[in-house]
């Protein structure tokens, strides 16, 4: 792998880590709100206002779901996801292609509802469309680099 996909590891080493910290500790507190310290719900609060986040503070049927399937999918994925990172397993593009693909299918139903509402501030657009973009990122590792190091066994059969 050269540098442009050591690279794109790196970042999605960022983004696996700050999910698996981001799920449990804020966006659990949708569904579990009694469980946290103080100090997390200020946090969430403090989030929830500043970014005027409509969805933790109305908590809209759709959105407990999708923070269900973050809790119970996406979470044990990237704490999977850094540790194939760490090892560098061969099987790490597959799991970020199923991570990526889950995660911008999420993004696609909030951000269909919020610029659907007409509740969405250009400050809260901001906040979430870096993490589409590192959803697509996490689709093309898995989907490019899967794919040459597949072409490249075929071209060794062949030459078998």
């Amino acid at each position: 792998m050269g540098a442009l996909g050591k690279l794109i590891n790196i970042s999605l080493f960022f983004f696996f880590a700050l999910m698996a910290i981001n799920v449990p500790l804020l966006n659990g507190q949708i569904l579990f709100p009694e469980i946290y310290p103080k100090l997390l719900t200020d946090l969430k609060d403090w989030y929830s206002s500043e970014f005027n986040d409509y969805l933790f503070t109305e908590k809209p049927l759709f959105f407990v779901g999708l923070v269900w399937h973050e809790i119970i999918f996406l979470l044990p994925l990237s704490i999977v996801n850094i540790y194939a990172i760490l090892t560098s397993k061969s099987w790490f593009g597959t799991t970020s292609l199923l991570y990526g693909a889950s995660f911008l299918t999420s993004m696609a139903a909030i951000l269909g509802d919020m610029i659907g509402s007409g509740k969405v501030t250009n400050k809260l657009l901001l906040a979430y469309l870096p993490f589409v973009g590192l959803a697509i990122l996490a689709m093309l590792r898995g989907l490019v680099f899967c794919s040459t190091k597949r072409s490249t066994v075929l071209a060794r059969r062949k030459l078998a």
